[in-house]
């Protein structure tokens, strides 16, 4: 079990693998002119992706292939996912005037706590995912598959409404990602004033 864990190759690092390789993917797709088919294409490659996400951290649970390579990985290929497919559903103009801004919160956030955790990670401290944070996470993926339908949803669902279920949803996403964010820039703030006291 011991040379599985440090193999770079397991199963639930390739998945993590196979979901940084989608992001390209996803991208060209929706930078394509929009076509139904296409459309139909980038989601479920988005959601294939997006059930790796659950899955390699299962697997690498209860099989204990739990790697460094894996940890460093798994929050990357999230944020590579989310920011590409925000940034290119801006360009197509599925999220388009004001709710421009709730993308801009999500990345920013991402960026905000990316750092935070770079920084408790050197002193050694471990913010745990709470709750609201994992369905700020649920709102944000499927916000974004419905937004990655886009007119092509008009199929199955009433003119327009696909987008703006996509466009509610991703306002929620927005909501939950200023309160779970400064919940963790609290907990960072904390942390380096501790550390500063301790340096004086």
């Amino acid at each position: 079990m011991t040379s599985a864990r440090r193999n770079p190759f397991n199963l639930p690092n390739i998945l993590t693998y196979g979901r940084i390789a989608a992001v390209p993917v996803v991208v060209a797709c929706l930078f394509w002119p929009k076509d139904d088919w296409v459309r139909w294409t980038a989601l479920t490659i988005y959601i294939v992706a997006g059930i790796t996400d659950f899955l390699d951290g299962y697997l690498a649970r209860i099989w204990e292939q739990q790697s460094s390579m894996g940890r460093m990985l798994d929050p990357v290929a999230d944020k590579l996912l989310v920011g590409s497919v925000l940034l290119m559903l801006v360009h197509t103009g599925d999220i388009h005037s004001y709710s421009v801004w709730a993308a801009i919160v999500i990345l920013c956030r991402e960026f905000l706590v990316s750092g935070l955790r770079e920084f408790l990670a050197e002193v050694r401290v471990s913010v745990p995912v709470s709750r609201l944070a994992k369905w700020k996470t649920t709102a944000q993926l499927v916000a974004l598959g419905f937004l990655i339908a886009g007119d092509a949803g008009d199929s199955l669902l009433p003119a327009g409404w696909t987008i703006n279920i996509g466009l509610a949803l991703l306002w929620l996403a927005a909501v939950l990602t200023l309160y779970t964010g400064f919940d963790y820039f609290r907990a960072g703030i904390r942390h380096i004033l501790e550390e500063d006291e301790k340096a004086s």
